[in-house]
């Protein structure tokens, strides 16, 4: 659903170039993806979700949120539920009320920073409290909680984006998802881009920050789901990206500077030689890096590497023969 509903327009948001879709979708759109979702799927239907996504749901005109709503309604006891995402300070009881009457089971707030210089700057529209009064509602009337937030944004530092994520944290979402800024063409973000007043995140520089917070939010004190790292990849996004760090594989990027963190902390303990680590089966690429990336930097700190599978390790775990 690009851009619909929203009632700002943020510096950095171009839906319709990121979704790569232009028109808004009808009760027919909806009945059609479910039955292709039904036949695709058949009984593992229930362990999936209707999803709205693209613009602010919560926001859209009442009768037109309906008519969409009412199209999932002879289907929904196939599915687990629906999720939606909307704006902080589009959600109230009312409209809360609403969603739950329809099975509506997740909600996720795209909140993007918990600066609040760095949402004026963005035009985002709203504030960091709305976010907090945003989760207590939402929460409270038993739905699941998802927050969305956004690296790298003009006037954000990389504090600042750890600092929005432990107050995520605090704010016990079931879910989050991580973006960096990407700059897109037609944007406010774009001409400050191109006047030198915004300077995006290198691609070294967002996986650096990224696989922190993953690490950060996936503590055992914090237990909360990454569920995207980075925007889906399209041909439009790659057509009207101006700049920014798009990669379509950028959580695995993450993943793998997660495995390097791993292994470069446990041989720092050791001398300078030939070691062998162990990893998860699914995870011995990502060790090794793209075109080998982690084992050259691992050879530069003097650590010659061998890997080897172990399907007794969990995922993303790394350990170190004796």
């Amino acid at each position: 659903m690009p851009f619909n509903g929203c009632p700002h327009r943020c510096s950095f948001c171009d839906q319709q170039q990121i979704t790569g879709r232009t028109h808004q979708p009808t009760a027919e759109d909806v009945r059609s993806t479910i039955k292709t979702a039904l036949d695709s799927l058949k009984e593992n239907s229930i362990h999936s979700e209707i999803a709205f996504f693209g613009g602010s749901f919560t926001a859209i005109d009442r009768d037109y949120m309906r008519s969409l709503l009412d199209a999932t309604v002879p289907t929904i006891d196939r599915f687990k539920g629906i999720r939606i995402s909307t704006r902080p300070d589009c959600i109230d009881d009312e409209v809360l009320e609403l969603l739950k009457a329809y099975h509506v089971t997740t909600i996720e707030l795209g909140a993007q920073s918990m600066d609040d210089t760095v949402l004026l700057a963005n035009d985002r529209g709203h504030t960091a409290a709305d976010v907090r009064r945003a989760c207590e509602l939402i929460k409270s009337r038993g739905f699941d909680l998802g927050l969305q937030m956004m690296t790298g944004l003009y006037k954000s530092t990389p504090e600042s984006d750890w600092q929005t994520a432990r107050e995520f944290i605090a704010l016990q979402p079931s879910c989050v998802r991580i973006y960096p800024t990407i700059v897109m063409k037609g944007t406010r973000l774009g001409d400050l881009y191109e006047s030198g007043d915004y300077q995006p995140q290198t691609l070294e520089e967002a996986v650096a920050l990224c696989a922190r917070l993953i690490r950060l939010f996936e503590e055992k004190d914090a237990r909360v789901r990454v569920i995207r790292v980075g925007l889906h990849d399209s041909e439009s996004l790659k057509e009207n990206r101006l700049a920014g760090p798009y990669h379509p594989a950028f959580k695995e990027l993450c993943e793998s500077r997660i495995m390097l963190d791993r292994a470069i902390s446990l041989l720092r303990q050791k001398d300078a030689g030939k070691y062998t680590l162990r990893v998860s089966p699914q995870c011995r690429s990502k060790m090794t890096g793209k075109k080998k990336s982690n084992l050259h930097a691992l050879k530069e700190l003097g650590y010659e590497i061998q890997i080897k599978e172990d399907d007794r390790l969990s995922y993303l775990e790394v350990i170190i023969d004796p």
